[in-house]
């Protein structure tokens, strides 16, 4: 159930945002995509974790902490995208490679963020809390990401 309603709400602020993203810059269109991302995002980790009152307040601001470093690395990964859809139509080799080592950067940067963070959350909290935290995390990333997948052209596809 609990799967269901993240997906959905997820799904829902998604488009949402989508919708009224369409004549902003991309600058703009990612301040407001992680504004209203954040809020929502926060709520359900919050819902998850459901965490003891002992540790919650070192939990959220480890969280802010990590939430601050990884939406750095959530404008670069909007960037590449936007990117790759003004290059789509002419995409080259030189293109595509740049493209192609942007992405596995951003993601290693990732992995990276998620291995110094797990050890400030179990720090603050426990093992066990920290894993959850990666868990619904990485759920949350690649829902959206499948989502976002889903909406992009292939490359060679015809559109």
């Amino acid at each position: 159930m609990k799967k269901w309603i993240l997906f959905l709400s997820l799904s829902i602020a998604f488009i949402s945002i989508k919708a009224n993203a369409q004549t902003m810059s991309v600058d703009d269109e990612i301040t407001l995509i992680q504004a209203e991302f954040g809020k929502d995002k926060k709520m359900l980790v919050d819902a998850y974790m459901d965490l003891p009152e002992s540790v919650a307040q070192g939990f959220w601001t480890v969280y802010q902490e990590y939430e601050d470093a990884r939406k750095e690395l959530s404008r670069e990964r909007m960037k590449i995208i936007n990117d790759y859809l003004n290059e789509f139509e002419s995409i080259g080799e030189a293109e595509a490679d740049d493209l192609a080592k942007r992405t596995i950067k951003n993601d290693q940067k990732l992995a990276n963020l998620h291995a110094r963070y797990y050890k400030k959350f179990k720090k603050v909290s426990s093992a066990l809390d920290a894993a959850k935290f990666l868990q619904v995390d990485t759920y949350i990333h690649n829902t959206i990401r499948n989502l976002m997948q889903q909406e992009l052209p292939f490359i060679g596809e015809e559109i």
